[in-house]
């Protein structure tokens, strides 16, 4: 086994690019991760990375070594996927990566009750509003919102997501509440959510006429949902939201729908993961298990 946890650090050091990073994700100290490449460069007799103190670079012999070792950790992924499907009991760790919004309110409270029904699967739940790269953070499954993009990634749709505008009633007095999508365009603070290095950002609305872009602009934006719907409770601009994350404040009054007639395209909800994930009987348990609370979306 020791091998193979050598094999598993190897594979995360070159896609992540340091060690410190592929043993965090692995549940490792640094020295651990560090002692387990060792052990692998010395079974092989050849160096694997050339390290520096400011860097750390693939060698042309650990070039070659990643291709067969991704391979054998793929293979025993899928052996130990089709045994867990004879033995009908699901076993192993699962990451799980989903909008912070999602994860905290229809995710993570699921979680305890999903391993007490299955306790040889652990969830390793990774929240975050950023755009994710699946196969570089080496995520097995991603709950995904939004307009899905090309991607080679399998996509398993569990519900439309239904957005609206919004504003906290003292925003509202303020700023007269508008009545059509191209008052957002004039007098109106739009509250964004964007990261770092994200595209040029639009509101798309639904109109009689069809979808139609807005180029909308405001003083705030973060990369947190949840940081969007605070400003907007004190009353600093308009929020696009999911429905389900606004239905609390709208029911208390202390968010109001505005352009209700023309509101936010609909967007998708479910799970991304790769196509070679796709027998692993986990997975699909998962896919079952959480349909049920994400119908709330």
């Amino acid at each position: 086994m020791s091998y193979l946890e050598s094999l598993n650090v190897f594979v995360r050091v070159v896609e992540l690019g340091s060690i410190t990073a592929g043993g965090r994700d692995l549940r490792l100290t640094p020295a651990v991760a560090s002692k387990r490449i060792k052990e692998l460069e010395a079974r092989l007799g050849v160096r694997l990375f050339n390290r520096t103190t400011r860097s750390l670079t693939v060698t042309e012999a650990g070039e070659a070594y990643f291709e067969y070792a991704l391979r054998v950790i793929e293979a025993l992924e899928a052996s130990e996927a089709v045994i867990a499907g004879i033995s009908g009991r699901p076993k192993g760790a699962i990451r799980v990566s989903a909008p912070l919004g999602i994860g905290r309110r229809l995710i993570a409270p699921h979680v305890p009750e999903f391993t007490r029904r299955y306790p040889d699967v652990e969830i390793r739940l990774r929240l975050s509003d950023r755009k994710l790269d699946m196969m570089a953070d080496w995520q097995d499954v991603a709950l995904f919102i939004g307009v899905l993009e090309d991607s080679t990634l399998k996509f398993r749709k569990i519900a439309e997501c239904d957005r609206l505008f919004c504003a906290a009633p003292d925003y509202l007095r303020a700023h007269p509440a508008p009545q059509v999508p191209q008052d957002l365009l004039h007098g109106h603070n739009c509250l964004l959510l964007r990261y770092p290095r994200a595209p040029e950002y639009f509101w798309t609305v639904s109109t009689p006429y069809g979808p139609q872009k807005l180029g909308v602009s405001g003083s705030f934006d973060a990369d947190d949902g949840d940081v969007l719907i605070g400003w907007a409770l004190a009353g600093h601009g308009i929020v696009n939201i999911p429905r389900f994350e606004a239905a609390p404040h709208l029911a208390s009054g202390d968010l109001v729908e505005v352009l209700a007639d023309t509101p936010p395209v609909p967007v998708s909800f479910g799970c991304l993961h790769p196509h070679r994930r796709y027998q692993d009987p986990k997975i699909r348990t998962l896919w079952i298990s959480w349909s049920l609370p994400a119908s709330a979306a």
